[in-house]
């Protein structure tokens, strides 16, 4: 089958090299359009997408358009593969009909979430956000909706309660691409028939912005855990520490009766130093253990490594 491949981060990545590899399937990989090349790092550096750096080590021709609306090239350059299917793994943009139903088997997307939940930009943000025990994958049909074609296939995954948004997006990754190769030849040959989404069942998950990453400690413990681990790597949840902004990698949620702690009614307030945590008061009477945090132009360090650098007391404020 001759594919053509739209995908840009890393998370796009095993399913592109899922496509590559001869002994899965008959997939014959023609060509891969991915985002262009974006400034990083501390030095604004230009580089290249991931996606882009695995098919150059493949020698696959890539085209990198601005936008898919506004380049007609694009559209030349899907044509000139003559691709009986396209597959979408977090490209970043939204497909135009021209470029979805081009092929004769149309494309397919591979979403981090087991739809009709979590719609959207970030499911796996807010899968972690809202504490979600188990989550998945779906291949889908792309129409001219936000995440709502027919479904092809699902897989779940559980997910832990201190899994990191960084450590269930490299699970679901692998996950997509073992189910997307499962998938196409069943598509492909009409085994597989597509089944609509339950619209009413529909949930959404919009970009997180590096704003939502500021801990609002009103909120009680648990969900403050969520939201930490949810924004693992990325915006990486922050709060203000004697003047500066530390940011919190990782937390645990305390255990029922395990500490002996009374709220002193002024969340944020640290209530317990110890060799390995930093417990802080949150809303509702509610105390949350950090476990990894990070100063500015510092490395990040466990609890008892910040303890002991920063001579942390009970009483003390986080903001």
């Amino acid at each position: 089958m001759r594919v053509v491949f739209m995908g840009t981060p890393e998370f796009a990545v095993p399913s592109l090299k899922a496509l590559l590899d001869p002994t899965h399937h008959d997939c014959e990989l023609l060509g891969v359009i991915t985002q262009p090349d974006r400034p990083a790092g501390r030095g604004h550096k230009l580089t290249p997408p991931p996606v882009r750096l695995v098919a150059e080590e493949s020698n696959v021709p890539f085209f990198q358009p601005h936008r898919l609306r506004d380049d007609p090239e694009a559209l030349r350059f899907l044509k000139e593969k003559k691709p009986q299917l396209v597959v979408v793994v977090a490209f970043g943009q939204i497909l135009p009909p021209d470029f979805f139903n081009y092929p004769s088997l149309g494309s397919i997307n591979v979403h981090a979430s087991l739809l009709p939940r979590y719609r959207g930009a970030a499911p796996i943000a807010h899968a972690l956000m809202n504490g979600e025990k188990e989550t998945g994958v779906t291949i889908m049909k792309i129409d001219e909706g936000m995440d709502t074609g027919d479904i092809l296939s699902q897989a779940a995954v559980s997910v832990g309660e201190n899994t990191t948004g960084e450590e269930l997006e490299d699970i679901l990754a692998l996950k997509g691409a073992e189910l997307l190769i499962e998938t196409i030849p069943g598509y492909a040959e009409g085994e597989i028939q597509a089944r609509p989404q339950n619209h009413e069942q529909a949930s959404y998950a919009p970009r997180i912005k590096k704003e939502d990453a500021r801990i609002d400690w009103n909120r009680p413990a648990p969900q403050i855990h969520n939201r930490i681990r949810a924004f693992n790597p990325w915006p990486t949840a922050v709060a203000d520490f004697r003047g500066e902004r530390v940011k919190i990698w990782r937390s645990q949620k305390l255990k029922e009766n395990g500490e002996d702690l009374r709220p002193s009614g002024r969340v944020g307030t640290i209530a317990a130093v110890g060799k390995d945590k930093i417990v802080v008061e949150c809303g509702r009477k509610t105390f949350l253990s950090l476990k990894e945090l990070q100063l500015p132009n510092r490395t990040r360090v466990s609890a008892r490594d910040f303890v002991n650098g920063t001579s942390l007391r009970p009483g003390e404020l986080l903001t």
